[in-house]
């Protein structure tokens, strides 16, 4: 089962992603655009990219 996204955080030049309990799941360079509890929406460049639950790439916009 996947974990859930609970929390994006932005520091610095990095996205930092937390499950629904706290713990730690990936962090990301980038600016981040907004979360949903399966992806995460980050801005690296001219590009928004979207990543899964488990920092899996799955799409550019």
């Amino acid at each position: 089962m996947e974990n859930k996204i609970g929390m994006a955080l932005q520091e610095g030049g990095f996205v930092r992603v937390y499950d629904e309990n706290g713990n730690y799941l990936f962090s990301i360079g980038g600016e981040l655009v907004g979360y949903t509890s399966s992806t995460v929406s980050i801005k690296d460049g001219s590009f928004i990219r979207v990543y899964d639950s488990t920092g899996s790439y799955k799409f550019s916009r």
